[in-house]
C-alpha cells in the first residue's frame, strides 16, 4: 500500500495512538478481532480493540483495516467521462476499497446474557476502479479518497475463555470525493482538472462506483488478550 492513497491514514492513528496510551495507563483489557463480510463490497476487516478503556463511561475504541472487491461501474461511461468516445474493445472492469476505521463503542442491551453494543465512528476509504478494454489498447484506474461515518450494532457469544464468535451490522456513509483517471478529476465542488466536453462530477460520479451508502456486516472471531 502506498501512503498516497491513505492521506486520512495518520489522522486515524493518531486518535488511536493517544487512546491506546490513555488506556494503558488504566491496564484496560484488549482483543483482537478479524470477519468476514459487506464492508464497502465483499472483504475482510482486522482490528484491535480497548475495552472500556475510560473511567466513568464504558466506552471501547477499536482501530480497524479492512479490504474488499466491489463492481466497478459501467466501463463504457468511464472511458467516455475520463478519455474519449471510442467504443472498440471488449470492457473489463474490477474494483477494491482499503479501509480504516476507527470506533467508539458501548452496551446497549443483552441478547441471552451477550452485550450488544452501539457504536460510532470514522472511516476513510481508498477506491480504486481498473478498466481495461482488450484488443481497445486502453487501460486505465480511477481512484478516489473518501472519509466518512458508520453506525453499528455489535454482539458476542463466548467459543471459550479468550475466544468470541462476532456478529457485526449496520452502514456506513461516505462523502463525495475527487474521482481521478488518467489526466482526469473531476471534483464534486467544480474544480475540474482536464474534463471533458459535456461531463461533470455527476457524470463520473454515474460511471464509477465509489462507495456511498453501504451495508456493513461481518461474521468473526475475537480472540481476548486480558489486561
Amino acid at each position: 500500500m502506498q501512503s498516497a492513497r491513505f492521506p486520512g491514514v495518520r489522522a486515524l492513528g493518531a486518535l488511536a495512538l493517544l487512546a491506546v496510551i490513555a488506556g494503558g495507563a488504566s491496564a484496560v483489557e484488549t482483543s483482537l478481532d478479524a470477519g468476514f463480510g459487506a464492508t464497502a463490497g465483499t472483504g475482510v476487516q482486522a482490528g484491535l480493540t480497548l475495552h472500556h478503556f475510560t473511567r466513568d463511561v464504558p466506552l471501547s475504541l477499536r482501530l480497524a483495516g479492512a479490504y474488499s472487491t466491489r463492481d466497478a461501474g459501467r466501463a463504457l461511461d468511464a472511458r467516455r467521462v475520463f478519455i474519449n468516445d471510442n467504443t472498440n474493445g471488449t470492457p473489463e472492469e474490477s474494483a477494491d476499497t482499503w479501509q480504516f476505521r476507527l470506533d467508539l463503542m458501548t452496551p446497549l442491551t443483552e441478547i441471552g446474557g451477550s452485550p450488544v453494543s452501539v457504536g460510532l465512528g470514522l472511516r476513510h476509504a481508498s477506491f480504486t476502479g481498473t478498466f481495461n478494454f482488450v484488443g481497445g489498447n486502453e487501460k486505465f484506474d480511477v481512484t478516489s479518497s473518501q472519509w466518512g461515518v458508520g453506525l453499528f450494532l455489535e454482539t458476542a457469544f463466548a467459543v471459550s475463555d479468550r475466544l468470541d464468535f462476532m456478529i457485526t451490522a449496520g452502514a456506513d456513509h461516505f462523502l463525495d470525493a475527487a474521482l481521478e483517471g488518467h489526466d482526469t478529476t473531476y471534483d464534486p465542488d467544480g474544480d475540474h482538472a482536464n474534463p471533458r466536453d459535456g461531463y461533470d462530477f455527476e457524470s463520473a460520479d454515474d460511471a464509477v462506483n465509489q462507495p456511498t451508502l453501504e451495508f456493513h456486516g461481518l461474521l468473526g472471531l475475537r480472540l481476548r488478550l486480558g489486561d
